[in-house]
């Protein structure tokens, strides 16, 4: 009869066997456990009390998704120092395609061993596994318990969770005596296709690399891609912002061959220890101003709640151009100046938008719609897309418009004539407003064109709109909501905007 297994506590604090927990189904129950807790027989979905009964010295941490995605994105940008091609393999993993990179850093063993060390170096613990498929990689890393001859031979070795099934579909499979990858691979593809469904077989194919999924990375590749490697860590931020400017300037220069300009720029900045550093910049216009750009990064810099810090020193500086259209050449101001590329409304629109968020500096573009709360869209300033199209107007002083709208449009008491008349007085914020002057009414029609069979319900209704001033000299923008007797007894009104 073999010994209960006996803890003991161990020399070093960090091996302690440890847990994160969350509330599942009124009670607190272990999320994610460490190899130590795995080995004691500890497993996720247990309830936290049975947990501290086996192992009362298990240290717990509460489960924060959010806090744990961010971290496996900053690896994952970290990760990028070794090839372009990183992707997330959420909830705990990263995928690398090193194809064509592993040479970079003489050869495949020694490029994995340089990432050990530097996620050790940080306190992690890894698993990890070399695939000629992501899924592979991913399965061998997860379920291989012993190296084997080959590939293929371990692939089939794995268990049925190695193919990342739903969990009734796993469960099924191992009620057929399916246990391995093997044993699923063994069986016509017919026959799994008719009783396990399609994504068995798609899962099997991928696995032993029959059928390819691309890999979707974090970060697409850019067109202009520049770096510098130190041989030994800069430990000064400034010096690393001299490299960049100078990165900034060979950038520029291979814009200037392609006749384009940046519309954003993307510098990294990678630390010895494996963090990285992204910075990321946009500007409303194509620019290929080296001043301008930097001045762009140092505003970014100085809005960061917390300052770049080089902890043991940055290893390599990257900047990439991942979004850039054309620009024809410029000009030199006369005295020979910097180039004029940017106005300065344009130069001011990306400064404050570097500063504040990109969100907090808006531009409104016209719509192809004639429904007034429809006809401009709020968008990010620095996103500058082309304003859709419009139709000539006929000749003659177009409609005005308020510049201020409320959202949604406010109603008000109205007293007008039965059943068009304009409006004579109104009452809006209990205050009451007598119509010296109005215009109108322009009427906009709902969009008839989209409801089924010309039925109007649900489409809204039509809008006979005034422009009108109180006996104050204020102008306001109602509107008559509905035609009387035709579409509602009884049309409420209401105040859509205000004339300045």
């Amino acid at each position: 009869m073999a010994e209960p297994l006996r803890w003991a506590p161990p020399d070093d604090p960090r091996d302690l066997p440890t847990a994160t927990v969350e509330k599942i189904r009124g009670a607190m129950r272990l999320s994610v456990v460490n190899s130590d807790a795995l080995a004691l027989g500890l497993l996720p979905g247990m309830t936290l009390a049975d947990a501290r009964a086996r192992i009362p010295e298990l240290r717990v941490f509460d489960c924060d998704p959010h806090a744990d995605q961010d971290w496996l994105e900053r690896l994952c940008d970290g990760a990028r120092r070794y090839t372009p091609m990183a992707a997330l393999d959420p909830p705990h993993g990263l995928v690398l395609d090193i194809t064509g990179c592993a040479h970079l850093f003489g050869g495949e063993s020694e490029l994995v061993d340089d990432a050990l060390d530097r996620l050790a170096h940080s306190g992690m613990r890894v698993r990890h596994a070399l695939g000629l498929t992501p899924e592979a990689a991913h399965a061998l890393a997860r379920f291989a318990a012993a190296p084997a001859p080959d590939e293929a031979s371990a692939l089939r070795r794995l268990p049925v969770a190695a193919l990342r099934l739903e969990e009734e579909s796993e469960l099924a499979l191992r009620r057929a005596g399916l246990k391995t990858v093997g044993d699923v691979a063994s069986r016509p593809t017919a026959t799994l296709a008719a009783r396990f469904g399609a994504g068995a077989v798609d899962a099997v194919h991928r696995l032993l690399g029959k059928a390819a999924k691309p890999l979707d990375p974090r970060q697409v590749a850019a067109a202009i891609s520049l770096e510098r490697r130190f041989p030994e860590p800069v430990a000064r931020t400034a010096y690393a912002l001299a490299v960049l400017k100078e990165l900034v300037v060979e950038a520029v220069g291979k814009l200037g061959e392609r006749g384009q300009g940046g519309r954003r720029f993307t510098a990294t900045f990678f630390r010895s220890d494996g963090m990285a550093f992204p910075l990321r910049v946009e500007t409303s216009l194509p620019v290929r101003n080296p001043p301008a750009i930097m001045r762009l990064f140092r505003e970014r810099i100085d809005s960061l709640s917390d300052p770049i810090d080089p902890g043991f020193g940055f290893d390599l500086v990257r900047l990439s151009v991942p979004v850039a259209e054309a620009l024809g050449p410029t000009q030199l101001a006369l005295k020979g100046g910097e180039e004029r590329q940017n106005g300065e409304s344009a130069a001011l629109v990306d400064a404050l938008s570097t500063r504040n968020g990109r969100l907090r500096i808006q531009r409104l573009l016209p719509q192809d719609k004639h429904i007034p709360e429809q006809a401009q869209l709020a968008l990010p300033a620095v996103e500058n897309r082309t304003p859709a199209i419009w139709e000539a107007p006929e000749p003659g002083e177009p409609p005005l418009r308020p510049l201020h709208l409320f959202d949604p449009p406010q109603v008000i008491e109205v007293m007008a004539g039965v059943p068009e008349g304009p409006p004579v007085q109104f009452r809006w914020r209990r205050s009451l407003h007598q119509v010296s002057r109005y215009e109108g009414p322009e009427r906009i029609a709902p969009e008839w064109w989209k409801a089924s069979d010309g039925a109007l319900e649900g489409h809204g209704l039509t809008r006979d709109y005034y422009r009108v001033e109180d006996a104050r000299g204020r102008r306001f923008w109602i509107f008559r909501n509905g035609l009387f007797g035709a579409e509602t007894k009884n049309p409420n009104w209401f105040v859509h905007g205000l004339f300045a």
